[in-house]
This record gives structure tokens, C-alpha cells and sequence, in this order.
């Protein structure tokens, strides 16, 4: 009779340790697809971060090489696509000229634009005082003034134009000879790439 109740609990207990041993089975084979998950996840996250720091010290530190691109519109014809950045080349070009440097990440804002104010005064009091005195002196001082200030933004243009791999010659002349010429048309073309950059990069 004993034998027969030892039979029985044993018959009883190979089932559920049996069902127990599947359990833990199963919990194992859950843990691992979890840890399997988290790593996969994780190893996108990695991807994803190191695509975007690539992206970023291109933008910080230029192209280097690949296919070049063109600049975004004609100097004139297209410097009223965007009306607020033209009303701002307009009324206050030190203001855009500053903010061009800082969107390419070139430089300060408040910095740029206060070498730009402090020339464009340069100019403008050369010429009060060459109406009052008619000392041709003055009037030296004011075209120097404008060229210098041609010399600055066209240089920094050419620095913006080689970070973003954009055509054009070694040379800082085009692009000094467009300021001087179209300042206003030229300061809304140079910010069409940098915009148009950080879109490509925030929407990839």
C-alpha cells in the first residue's frame, strides 16, 4: 500500500516539475530575446548617432571632396524667393551678414555684424564729411571702406562656399566683386545652402 501512495506522488510530481523546468525555459528564452532586443536597438541608436555626428563635422568642418553642388538661385533674379530675408539684406546687412556667418558656423553673430556696422559707419561718415569739407581725403576713405568691406564678406563667402563644396575658383575675387557690386542680392544667396543644409539634415 505504501508503495502504491509513493507511486502515485511520484507520478503526480514528474508533471509539474516537468512544467516547472519548461517555465523556466521559457523565462530564459524570453530574457534572452529581451537582451537580443536592447542590443539591436541599441546598435541603431549607435548607427543613427554616428551618421548624425558625420553629418555635423561635415557641416562644421566642409565637404572636402564628393560631387560639388551649385548655389541655390541666380544672384538677382532670385534674391526675393524668400521676402524676409531680403527685407533684411535691405534695411540691415550687418544684421543678415552675422547671421549668415553664425548659420554656417563660422563665427559669432554679434561679432560679424558689428565689423560690418562699424564699416558701413566708416563709409557713411567719410561721406558726410567729404559733402561738408570737399577734402578728397575723406572721399578716399570711403571707397576704402567699401572695399574693405567687399574683401570681408567676399572672404567669408568663399569659406562658406568651400564648406559646402560649392563650384566655383580658388580665388576670393568673384565672390569680393559680388558684394561690392550686389551686396543685399548676394548676403540672401549665400544663406539658401546653409538653410537648405540643416533641413536636409534635421528631415534624413
Amino acid at each position: 500500500m505504501a508503495a502504491t501512495e509513493e507511486a502515485s506522488t511520484a507520478s503526480r510530481s514528474r508533471p509539474e516539475s516537468e512544467g516547472e523546468e519548461e517555465e523556466e525555459a521559457m523565462a530564459v528564452l524570453d530574457f534572452d530575446m529581451l537582451c537580443a532586443s536592447v542590443a539591436m536597438s541599441a546598435e541603431r541608436r549607435k548607427g543613427a548617432a554616428g551618421m548624425t555626428a558625420a553629418a555635423c563635422e561635415g557641416l562644421g568642418e566642409g565637404a572636402g571632396g564628393g560631387v560639388q553642388r551649385m548655389w541655390e538661385g541666380d544672384v538677382v533674379i532670385d534674391c526675393l524667393e524668400d521676402r524676409r530675408i531680403a527685407l533684411e539684406a535691405a534695411c540691415c546687412p550687418c544684421y543678415r551678414f552675422g547671421k549668415n556667418v553664425r548659420r554656417a558656423n563660422l563665427g559669432s553673430c554679434f561679432l560679424q555684424a558689428m565689423a560690418y556696422f562699424i564699416s558701413l559707419v566708416a563709409v557713411l561718415v567719410s561721406l558726410i564729411a567729404f559733402s561738408v569739407t570737399r577734402h578728397h581725403a575723406y572721399l578716399y576713405m570711403g571707397l576704402g571702406s567699401v572695399i574693405l568691406i567687399a574683401i570681408y564678406t567676399g572672404y567669408f563667402r568663399r569659406r562658406i562656399r568651400k564648406q559646402f563644396n560649392i563650384l566655383g575658383t580658388d580665388s576670393s575675387l568673384d565672390d569680393c566683386v559680388l558684394h561690392l557690386i550686389c551686396p543685399c542680392c548676394t548676403l540672401c544667396q549665400v544663406i539658401q545652402i546653409p538653410l537648405k543644409f540643416k533641413f536636409k539634415l534635421l528631415t534624413s
